[in-house]
């Protein structure tokens, strides 16, 4: 353990019940354990397949692909719509179906997502 690291001791009925440290130093002591509880990714498939997921918010709420693909990744529309060089707004209405994609715009956003242009 680093000695700078803040530890909150939890008491209960006046004795020690549980101990709070940082998660990086918890990581760094128990790495398997920490492996488990991280978050993961959500996985991209390789070539042109469309998860399940990302299927099933785009038929089942009726997202367009664009949405249900930015919603799978956790990324916020602000997030996308800065890495794809677009305002937050274009985004929004790419979105909501308003605006048809153009080839270009839809070549940003597949890279902004990670994705191929024919997974959107």
């Amino acid at each position: 353990m680093i000695e700078l690291t803040k530890i909150q001791t939890i008491y209960q009925s006046g004795v020690p019940a549980f101990v709070v440290l940082p998660f990086a130093d918890f990581a760094r002591e128990h790495p398997k354990e920490a492996a488990i509880i991280t978050p993961k990714k959500p996985r991209i498939p390789d070539g042109d397949y469309i998860p399940h997921a990302v299927v099933g918010l785009h038929i089942k709420e009726g997202m367009t692909l664009l949405r249900a693909w930015r919603e799978y990744l956790g990324l916020t529309q602000a997030d996308v719509a800065e890495k794809a060089g677009i305002t937050q707004a274009a985004l929004s209405q790419m979105e909501s179906g308003e605006n048809k994609l153009r080839k270009a715009t839809k070549a940003k956003l597949a890279d902004a997502l990670g994705i191929s242009v024919d997974q959107i």
